[in-house]
């Protein structure tokens, strides 16, 4: 979902309600794929932990009102659901709460193509690999057979920590420099570039 730039600007609008610092819009997209908690703490390290619960519930206001809204990349539904058809096992490791997973999968309608998924209330957040490593044991896959398809350092980062390859989506949240320094097995510049990756290698 081309999600980076509503995210980058609920983050923004939180920090306002709080009368806190307001990140920059790079500030705000660097810390998109963490957990909620550890994205605060990155965004916000002088703010006391007793007031991270107020800013989370400011931030959450600010992305419910416009999450059903959030667009597919063009050409992603027909992405998924080739690569579903041609026998790929499909698993989300994502920063957002199993709830905000689960709204998501109910708007886009994508959730039948994905045989599992983890989320950052539910396992240590990215970086960390305990997603990858969680995901691959319940669908029983070796890690030389998977890819991690990313749009940010710590999509890569967590890739890289469990042993995976990765490809970087250079169109999201994270610049496509920044990623090429995890070394991805290609940097993709926009979704139909990486899709005709998918189509030659997957």
């Amino acid at each position: 979902m081309d999600s980076a730039g509503v995210i980058a600007a609920c983050i923004q609008a939180a920090s306002r309600d709080m009368h806190l610092p307001m990140p920059s819009r790079e500030e705000a997209s660097h810390v998109i794929g963490l957990g909620l908690r550890e994205a605060l703490e990155m965004l916000f390290p002088e703010l006391p932990e007793a007031a991270h619960p107020e800013l989370a519930g400011h931030y959450r206001r600010h992305f419910l009102s416009q999450d059903a809204e959030i667009p597919l990349f063009e050409g992603a539904r027909e992405l998924i659901a080739e690569l579903h058809a041609g026998g790929h096992l499909l698993a989300v490791a994502t920063g957002k709460a199993r709830r905000g997973l689960d709204r998501a999968f109910e708007h886009s309608g994508l959730a039948p193509y994905f045989h599992a998924s983890r989320t950052a209330d539910e396992t240590f957040s990215k970086p960390h690999p305990a997603m990858v490593e969680e995901l691959l044991e319940e669908l029983m896959i070796a890690p030389e057979r998977a890819l991690m398809i990313g749009d940010t350092s710590h999509d890569l980062e967590m890739a890289r920590n469990a042993g995976i390859a990765s490809l970087a989506a250079g169109f999201g949240a994270h610049p496509p420099e920044n990623l090429a320094e995890f070394g991805p097995l290609a940097v993709c510049r926009s979704f139909a570039e990486l899709t005709a990756w998918l189509r030659e290698n997957a």
